[in-house]
């Protein structure tokens, strides 16, 4: 072989192995699995993939309900938590994950989406010895009195007629932002707050006289007002 040839060899050896991945032989390398999207099982990956672009790339500061707040997921629990990642909420941009729901997702990625928000930011205890109120409405509503709840327990931020104010400006009583969430995402959030946006729970901040968590048929009242105020259909 001359020298002109086996440095040929040399060089094309040399190219196959540090930019195409070949083995020894020349051969093509084995790369990476490449795992086909039901086989994702991370949770960071299928996270991000799926509800990051609502709920926030860390779970919080997103447009929907902060999914790291362990006081949202101590009162939701482990099996409301997985029926809404698996079926979502009608009416809402909240949609179905499971497959067999109409989504991309299969039991088992659901479960460890699951799982792993939990595992990450749930704590706890986290609730106290305060009894939270359960997580669905059981009482008859009351919107008339809700407003004047409203009015005792969040207009400090939200304004009397829930218009905003400086410490809150966005409306929560604007048509099109309650034609996006439903009443239990209302209740939701008056329960467990928004501690992304230094919105307290239902215990308010109970720093001042007289002052004390909300109840259960307060809530409900509430909700009821704010959905008083959506548009007709």
């Amino acid at each position: 072989m001359s020298a002109v040839s086996g440095f040929g060899a040399s060089l094309l050896s040399i190219l196959c192995l540090g930019s195409i991945g070949c083995d020894a032989r020349g051969h093509p390398a084995r790369g990476p699995e490449v795992l086909l999207p039901e086989q994702v099982i991370d949770f960071a990956t299928l996270y991000k993939q799926n509800c990051a672009g609502c709920h926030g790339e860390n779970g919080k500061n997103g447009a929907a309900i902060s999914l790291a707040d362990p006081v949202y997921l101590a009162i939701a629990g482990q099996a409301t938590v997985r029926q809404v990642t698996a079926d979502g909420i009608a009416g809402t941009l909240m949609p179905a994950f499971e497959k067999s729901a109409g989504g991309t997702l299969t039991d088992r990625q659901i479960d460890s989406l699951v799982q792993g928000i939990l595992q990450q930011w749930s704590r706890p205890n986290v609730l106290g010895v305060s009894p939270a109120p359960p997580y669905a409405a059981s009482s008859k509503p009351n919107p008339t009195q809700g407003q004047k709840n409203f009015v005792e327990f969040c207009a400090r931020c939200h304004g009397a007629e829930g218009q905003g104010t400086r410490n809150a400006p966005g409306s929560i009583v604007d048509p099109s932002y309650l034609a996006l969430v439903s009443d239990q995402s209302l209740r939701s959030t008056i329960i467990a707050g928004r501690s992304d946006q230094d919105m307290p729970d239902w215990r308010s901040d109970l720093s001042g006289p007289g002052a004390r968590a909300m109840t259960d048929q307060e809530i409900t009242d509430v909700v009821a007002w704010l959905a008083a105020q959506r548009a007709p259909l």
